[in-house]
C-alpha cells in the first residue's frame, strides 16, 4: 500500500473553530424573566447567549469591564490630538523650515495643555 500525500488547496476565509457552537437550546420563560436575563447580560457586558452559557457552566459571572472609563477615553483622545500636532511641528523643523509666530504660540499652548493633562492623569490615578 502506498501512502499518498494529498495537499488540499487552502480556500481562504475564516479558520475553523476548534469547538463549534451549532446546537440551539430553546428556553421558555415569562416576559419578566426574559427582561431580567437580558438586563443581567447587559450589566455583565455579554450577549444573552454568552451570559446563559457562563451562568449555567460556572454558576457565576465574572464581571470584567470591557469598556474603558469615559475619563480615560477623553485623555486618550486629547493625547492623540496633541501627538498629531507635535508630529507636524517636528516634520517642519526636520525639513529646516522655520516656525512662524502662530505655530510657536500653538506650541506654547499645547505645552500648557500637556502639563494640565499630566496633572489630570496623576489625580485620576491617585
Amino acid at each position: 500500500m502506498e501512502q499518498q500525500n494529498v495537499q488540499t488547496k487552502n480556500k481562504g476565509g475564516r479558520p475553523q473553530k476548534a469547538v463549534k457552537k451549532d446546537q440551539l437550546l430553546a428556553v421558555k420563560c415569562s416576559l419578566y424573566e426574559r427582561r431580567v436575563i437580558e438586563a443581567n447580560a447587559k450589566i455583565a457586558n455579554l450577549s444573552v447567549s454568552e451570559y446563559l452559557r457562563e451562568i449555567s457552566t460556572t454558576g457565576k459571572i465574572d464581571r470584567k469591564e470591557k469598556a474603558l472609563p469615559k475619563e480615560v477615553l477623553e485623555l486618550t483622545g486629547t493625547l492623540n490630538h496633541m501627538a498629531a500636532n507635535l508630529n507636524q511641528i517636528a516634520k517642519k523643523r526636520n525639513g529646516m523650515e522655520e516656525l512662524g509666530p502662530l505655530e510657536r504660540a500653538n506650541l506654547k499652548v499645547q505645552s500648557g495643555e500637556l502639563k494640565t493633562l499630566a496633572s489630570k492623569i496623576k489625580s485620576y490615578i491617585q
